[in-house]
């Protein structure tokens, strides 16, 4: 059966050409493994490039996109499969359950607040499933900070920071999730 990777990233570019590429190369790289991309369902941004590179290498697509982000985040509409939801709770919940694996891209806060929802039900013991940050040019070093400073300071136990695995590249990326998909290299 055909393993799904959600990708959670941003709707904006970032100033650094690097997040634009990797989210191409990571669509590119879903497609190599013939996995299906799960995403946000916008064309802006790395959401447009992770999209792209999966679409034009071949896989297929499955999109979320909650109605008052129709305009902003300009919902594509040619994925495999396109939901339209009401909220942001419900495009999360859809996007999560129909996937494999996460992967985080460089984003905002809407990206921060994905990851830290999949990453407090793996805390809960609600699911298993491989989460990974791409640190693409040190993007998340931060926000891995603050986690390690989450811990230190007694708010989270140690064992949060092996829920996750830190990805500096797209290549570790994909080795992180065969990994732990098990799958064979195609």
């Amino acid at each position: 059966m055909t393993k799904s990777i959600c990708v959670f990233c941003g709707a904006r570019m970032g100033n650094d050409p690097a997040y634009g590429q990797a989210a191409i190369n990571i669509g590119h790289m879903i497609a190599k493994n013939a996995w299906r991309l799960v995403y946000g369902a916008g064309d802006v941004g790395l959401m447009g490039n992770v999209a792209e590179g999966a679409q034009t290498s071949g896989a297929t697509t499955f999109g979320v996109i909650p109605e008052h982000l129709m305009q902003r985040e300009v919902g594509k509409r040619d994925l495999d499969q396109f939901i339209v939801t009401d909220d942001m709770h419900s495009r999360k919940k859809l996007m999560f359950v129909n996937s494999d694996a996460v992967v985080l891209l460089p984003g905002g806060a809407g990206s921060m607040d994905e990851f830290f929802e999949v990453l407090t039900w793996a805390q809960l013991k609600l699911h298993n499933r491989p989460i990974v940050v791409a640190n693409i040019a040190g993007y998340w070093q931060p926000l891995l900070d603050l986690i390690d400073h989450i811990i230190r300071s007694g708010f989270a136990d140690p064992s949060m920071r092996d829920m996750f695995s830190v990805a500096h590249t797209v290549d570790e990326v994909e080795m992180t999730l065969r990994s732990a998909l098990n799958t064979a290299t195609v």
